[in-house]
């Protein structure tokens, strides 16, 4: 399942068109604001670009601290003056950057339509998970600011259209999508946060990984057997734990519950 459920994640890298900034773009999404009396548009960079290389930023080690608009210039090749064509603020770039990596699950939702609800909401619920495993910062902006964020929507809608298929009452409804979206975006909020160290030299991701989960482990095992029996029990779980994996059985718990409650288990 897990083999089935990355590679529908793989084909979610087709990304939706995305929206653009409080009035900077006309119909054809990616013109930018013009100036006074009609001069024509002075921007060198275009709003893709801009919001490409902005992800790609993001990404980074520095993570938000390490987007400027300078930067993203020098990076692009442009001038600073092309960035404030298009976006008013870091902050509304970040929203834009995080709506594009969004999109990339649009495909998944739209391949769900018609499959079973619950299977739908799994697998669309992977692909999200999977995005931002690979962005760990964009759940912190997930559904933040909804006139520039038209994909967060579209993947909350997702899945309440397929819990309108299920035999619930609108107050469960909205109490399963918060719960299945809280635990994704809860998920990745997490990863953001607790992001291994970058590795020692001569030493790879996969080493570096073990390390830094082993040495959670053997602090865990340090404590007191007797104030902390269950801490201790899980450390040779958490040594070697896969996060994809622990993930889908959270998942799978919050599934069943719906499944139960829908009358179908």
């Amino acid at each position: 399942m897990a083999d089935d459920e990355k590679a529908a994640a793989a084909r979610a890298k087709t990304a939706h068109p995305q929206r653009g900034s409080r009035g900077s773009r006309g119909a054809g999404g990616d013109a930018p604001r013009r100036g006074s009396g009609g001069r024509k548009p002075r921007a060198t960079l275009s709003l893709e670009a801009i919001v490409e290389g902005a992800v790609e930023m993001l990404d980074g080690p520095d993570g938000e601290a390490g987007l400027t608009f300078r930067g993203l210039a020098a990076q692009l090749g442009g001038g600073v003056g092309s960035i404030y064509w298009y976006v008013k603020s870091k902050d509304e770039l970040v929203q834009l950057a995080a709506d594009a990596v969004i999109a990339r699950v649009v495909p998944v939702v739209e391949e769900q339509r018609e499959a079973p609800p619950l299977e739908a909401i799994r697998a669309v619920s992977v692909a999200l998970f999977h995005e931002m495993e690979a962005h760990p910062w964009t759940a912190a902006h997930f559904m933040h600011d909804m006139e520039l964020q038209e994909n967060s929507l579209v993947f909350w809608e997702g899945i309440g259209q397929h819990l309108l298929r299920l035999d619930l009452t609108d107050r469960q409804r909205f109490q399963a999508v918060s719960a299945v979206v809280n635990y994704v975006v809860g998920m990745g909020a997490q990863m953001a946060i607790e992001q291994a160290p970058e590795p020692e030299p001569g030493e790879n991701p996969d080493e570096m990984r073990e390390r830094y989960l082993g040495e959670w482990a053997d602090t865990w095992m340090q404590r007191d057997p007797e104030a902390f029996p269950f801490a201790r029990s899980m450390a040779p779980i958490f040594r070697d734990h896969d996060d994809f994996e622990q993930f889908v059985a959270g998942l799978d718990l919050i599934l069943a519950g719906l499944q139960r409650q829908a009358g179908l288990a």
